[in-house]
């Protein structure tokens, strides 16, 4: 654990936030065609840099659109708030998209990214319940539970098995779940802390009875360098994302890190 062999892959993130959504679609076309490997916004509905009254877009239905819009690329939220939907309306939002992105008789693209929650004005000015760090992570897991057993129920069923994504660091209650549920693990950490957090989720693994050697091991490249990004790639992360946001998108940046990322796969 981590599968090492698995080939590094390029996600960017386009934040929702200071750009018309003609810039973001263009964006997205772009992007497919220089060949990143997945395209990922965020679930949230305000700025989270910036102006925070600045210009902003709903992510589910944005996705909807991109599944339509592009033909190769995955895609998904980095992430997805289990705390804005019923859970087994989540599970039947991305068993659509998942359609959606299905072209021509394939499979679909879909990758659900989801957490448990933090901005706290969301939750304020959309009426939501705050709670606390613990409550959140509670509903995750119940959310989680909801999802697959909808996905097993839903008619049709997903075109595949929906790749599961989830973001957060935890050793008590996130990596448990990542255990338990996830496909991709996603976080912030690096260097002796990443090692650490590997050897947590390793334990968690044995616990739930389930093989982690397939996960993936996602980190953010932004405001790294090359030789950071090295460090992290030689402690087992293969699937690197890269925020990108408005009113200026940077793909001299998103270039830079696919030529990294080729010369890795080369």
């Amino acid at each position: 654990m981590p599968l090492l062999d698995t080939p590094v892959r390029l996600g960017v993130q386009i934040a929702p936030q200071h750009s018309s959504y003609a810039t973001i679609r263009d964006a997205v076309s772009r992007l497919e065609d220089m060949g990143v490997d997945i395209l990922f916004n965020w679930d949230h509905f305000f700025p989270l840099s910036g102006d925070p009254e600045g210009t902003h877009f709903e992510a589910w239905t944005m996705l909807a659109a991109w599944a339509e819009q592009t033909e190769r690329v995955e895609f998904g939220c980095l992430v997805n708030c289990n705390s804005y939907r019923n859970a087994d309306l989540q599970a039947d939002m991305a068993r659509t998209v998942d359609h959606i992105s299905a072209k021509g008789g394939e499979t679909g693209r879909f990758i659900f990214g989801t957490g448990a929650g933090w901005f706290e004005r969301d939750y304020d000015e959309y009426g939501y319940e705050f709670g606390t760090p613990g409550t959140r992570l509670k509903d995750l897991a119940a959310g989680m539970e909801r999802i697959e057993r909808r996905w097993d129920a839903l008619n049709p069923a997903p075109t595949r098995r929906i790749p599961v994504l989830i973001g957060g660091k935890g050793e008590q209650k996130t990596l448990r779940l990542v255990a338990r549920h996830a496909d991709i693990w996603h976080s912030f950490t690096e260097g002796e802390e990443l090692a650490r957090k590997l050897d947590v989720l390793a334990s968690w693994g044995e616990k739930e009875e389930r093989d982690l050697s397939q996960l993936v091991v996602s980190n953010e490249l932004k405001g790294r360098d090359e030789a950071k990004a090295d460090e992290l790639f030689a402690a087992g992360v293969r699937l690197f994302t890269l925020g990108i946001s408005g009113p200026e998108l940077d793909f001299d940046l998103v270039r830079r890190w696919l030529s990294w990322r080729d010369a890795k796969n080369g």
